[in-house]
């Protein structure tokens, strides 16, 4: 496969930027999360899993930073491609388009829905899953990140942000304060310099559409999205990797493990969301011993 930027034409006319790195006969491609983030926290995996031979792909969706951007002011836009089944099949259609077959598919957050819901779709291709930092519903990680609000904050903390998400006051400066404090507990705890940017760099329609205004409340389409009766039916080798203190239920990780026929459970100390940051050595250690025992054939739950 061809090493480095590849700009895909889909065949809807649109744009994706893609990248491959890395060498060897393990393919893995990678989901960012968001909706409407970029690919900027796999830009190591190919240095990272070098050694086991992987070749890795990354794209932005439809929407996101380094691929074309429709006009979402349009209704016509918002109805072809906000849609679930609209980036389910993206993954399919950047698949063949990057010549992937019998490949690793991982998926953080968002990206992690779009891999439970490929794998249920187009299972044929699958070697292997990653699903990194997502639950199988969106009920249970609502409630999860409201009792992480109830710890962290004051009676009138809380009520106050209550208040402000109420009436949309979203841009309050006080509650933006609160959210970056709940940001550095639970999402990106390590900060990392290297990623960040001099501007906000969110697909924000995308992410407003489908979530809402921040990672603490699900205003937008993902409200009721739930696979809990669907996932005894992934029957590909599957990693559910996890920070052990991030947004996500644990609890909820514990029961996927036991639903889903070849699943594991992994979890990384000191790690939130972003856990392949937070503590990477943990974080990578559980992806190459995943790989690893998959490709000996040794993999068991």
């Amino acid at each position: 496969m061809k090493q480095g930027t590849t700009i895909l034409t889909l065949d809807n006319g649109y744009h994706l930027w893609t990248h491959t790195e890395g060498q060897g006969d393990i393919q893995l491609l990678c989901l960012h999360g968001g909706p409407g983030g970029n690919h900027e926290y796999y830009e190591n995996f190919a240095e990272k899993l070098a050694d086991l031979g992987v070749q890795v792909s990354m794209y932005d969706q439809l929407g996101s930073w380094y691929s074309d951007q429709p006009d979402f002011t349009k209704q016509e836009n918002i109805d072809k491609f906000l849609n679930m089944d609209y980036f389910i099949d993206e993954v399919e259609e950047v698949r063949q388009k990057l010549g992937l077959d019998n490949f690793y598919l991982i998926g953080q957050s968002w990206g992690g829905i779009l891999t439970q819901e490929y794998a249920l779709k187009y299972p044929d291709h699958l070697k292997g899953i990653i699903i990194s930092s997502m639950t199988d519903n969106i009920e249970e990680y609502v409630a999860n990140v409201n009792a992480i609000r109830e710890k962290e904050f004051s009676a009138d903390d809380l009520a106050f942000m209550k208040d402000c998400e109420a009436k949309n006051d979203y841009a309050n400066e006080r509650y933006q304060k609160l959210i970056d404090t709940l940001n550095r507990g639970y999402v990106d705890r390590k900060q990392p310099p290297a990623i960040s940017h001099l501007i906000d760099t969110m697909a924000t329609p995308v992410y407003n559409y489908f979530q809402g205004d921040n990672e603490f409340v699900v205003t937008g389409k993902m409200q009721g999205w739930d696979r809990r009766e669907d996932i005894h039916k992934i029957n590909m080798p599957t990693l559910i990797t996890y920070g052990e203190h991030e947004t996500m239920p644990l609890a909820t990780a514990k029961r996927m493990a036991q639903v889903i026929p070849h699943a594991r459970l992994a979890t990384t100390p000191n790690g939130g969301h972003h856990h392949m940051i937070d503590n990477a050595p943990v974080y990578f250690a559980h992806l190459k011993q995943f790989l690893q025992d998959v490709e000996n054939q040794t993999f068991t739950d």
